[in-house]
């Protein structure tokens, strides 16, 4: 079971931070900038078009994401009492009422997409709402039930670019479709898949105890988890020379990022062959390092239009 108290008090703002999973939507915001930024180089060849522009698409996409975090921990309130990572969430420790998270997430997922239909434009709200409706509706039921969860929980993780994107591709008569959209969906997709199974098996007995079925069930030697990052890490190292075959980037990303995601390939290597907590606490890490060392790397060798 999970544990009933903290070392120290909860508060409300703390718990708030929690319901929306504020650390973990960080990423969120840092990549719907990114592809705000790209979109701006892209079209207009400097970094910034539109202050104000990213501003509201920032705040739109936010919102969607925290309440989809609140929707996501109400359907998961059981599960997160069994587990002692998030036991002390406030609704499993009961320190919220149900009717309030529900509140708070159909508020904040409302304003964020009614915010980028009518500040933004209405492809980056519809992306918001696409984003939302995997993650609560499909990835959170399926946690349950397949173990497939994960690549459906990597689609709403690798929307926000896109959603940046199509911010400023709408405005030149583009579109969220554009290849390079769908460029940087690929690489925050493929990042993902080695950062989730790293830390759903250092985890995997309390994912076990709580009726999740994850792709580290039963893997108790590391070898199918470990083989599993190293898979969508060949094809993370792939994705960089396609960058420059397809016109996207330049030089500075096929060698940048391919030596980024060759680290992240020998750390997954130890990780397969030794099975132990440490090598899955360092390819863990390592991929939350590889992620903005990536993004700078792609934003220097950015092809402008």
């Amino acid at each position: 079971m999970g544990r009933e108290k903290k070392d120290k008090p909860a508060s409300l703002r703390g718990d708030l931070a929690m319901l929306t999973k504020v650390n973990l939507n960080t990423f969120v915001v840092i990549t719907t900038v990114f592809g705000y930024l790209l979109a701006s180089r892209y079209f207009h060849g400097a970094w910034m078009h539109d202050g104000w522009l990213l501003f509201h698409t920032v705040l739109g996409t936010a919102c969607t994401a925290f309440g989809s975090a609140a929707f996501n921990q109400l359907m998961e309130i059981e599960e997160d009492a069994r587990m002692e990572r998030t036991a002390d969430r406030p609704l499993p420790a009961r320190r919220m009422m149900p009717v309030n998270a529900f509140g708070i997430g159909w508020g904040l997922s409302a304003f964020g997409i009614i915010h980028l239909a009518l500040k933004v434009n209405a492809a980056s709200a519809y992306l918001a709402a696409a984003a939302l409706g995997v993650y609560v509706f499909l990835y959170t039921p399926l946690k349950r039930r397949s173990s497939t969860n994960t690549l459906l929980g990597g689609i709403p993780g690798a929307i926000p670019p896109m959603i940046g994107w199509a911010a400023i591709a709408h405005l030149e008569g583009g579109s969220w479709m554009d290849g390079r959209s769908w460029y940087l969906f690929a690489l925050l997709f493929l990042w993902q898949m080695p950062h989730f199974v790293a830390i759903s098996w250092m985890v995997r007995e309390q994912y076990e105890e709580a009726g999740y079925v994850m792709w580290s069930n039963g893997d108790v030697s590391g070898k199918k988890t470990g083989w599993i990052a190293i898979g969508f890490t060949v094809l993370l190292i792939l994705l960089s020379p396609l960058g420059l075959v397809l016109g996207y980037a330049g030089m500075t990303w096929v060698i940048g990022g391919s030596l980024a995601a060759l680290v992240m390939l020998w750390l997954a290597w130890k990780f397969m062959a030794g099975g132990v907590k440490p090598a899955a606490t360092k390819l863990f890490f390592y991929t939350l390092l590889y992620l903005p060392l990536a993004l700078v790397l792609l934003a220097i060798g950015w092809v402008k239009m």
